[in-house]
């Protein structure tokens, strides 16, 4: 069955010694897409350095970027810094040809904690954690929805996940909170 959940309400979704899962307040969200040449003028724009390798996220304050393709970038940032990112990318527009696409209300973002999480993970994600570093993220597949997964710690976790799925992904993560506390 699949959950009604208020997404505009940040707070926790499901709570067990094992795990919490947590819906993340809203952020600016921006697609990025350049070619090789115009990277390095980019990141000078933004203030921080374009990742280079699939994965990989650069952090500047509360700032993050990944990499999620060869000329692709997710930018993730406060909701009150949205302006600065996009007048820093418009002002090298006419020589530093890129797009950037607003995806701020496409997605919402899950945080699951705990000293199952990497368990509630798999459930839905075929993925091995393991060879997921910290620090770093990947697009992946949850329960056949695509999502981004950040890895903030050894079982902390972030599930960038499009805001139609959301409540399917999140009722699978409530009853697999609900299993791995009976554990």
């Amino acid at each position: 069955m699949t959950a009604h959940i208020d997404l505009s309400k940040a707070g926790i979704l499901a709570e067990s010694s094992a795990v919490r899962v947590a819906l993340l307040p809203p952020v600016a969200r921006f697609s990025l897409r350049a070619a090789t040449p115009e990277q390095k003028a980019l990141s000078k724009a933004l203030g921080i350095t374009l990742p280079a390798k699939i994965g990989q996220c650069g952090r500047k304050g509360d700032i993050e970027i990944i990499c999620l393709g060869p000329d692709e970038w997710t930018i993730i940032a406060p909701e009150d810094q949205a302006g600065m990112i996009t007048d820093a990318c418009a002002a090298i527009y006419a020589k530093t040809p890129h797009s950037l696409t607003e995806i701020s209300d496409r997605e919402v973002t899950v945080r699951i904690t705990g000293p199952k999480a990497s368990d509630l993970i798999t459930i839905g994600c075929p993925r091995d954690l393991d060879q997921l570093p910290v620090g770093e993220a990947r697009r992946t597949v949850f329960d056949g929805v695509t999502t981004v997964l950040w890895r903030d710690g050894d079982q902390d976790y972030r599930l960038d996940l499009w805001r139609s799925f959301a409540p399917h992904v999140i009722a699978l993560l409530e009853t697999g909170c609900g299993e791995l506390a009976g554990e």
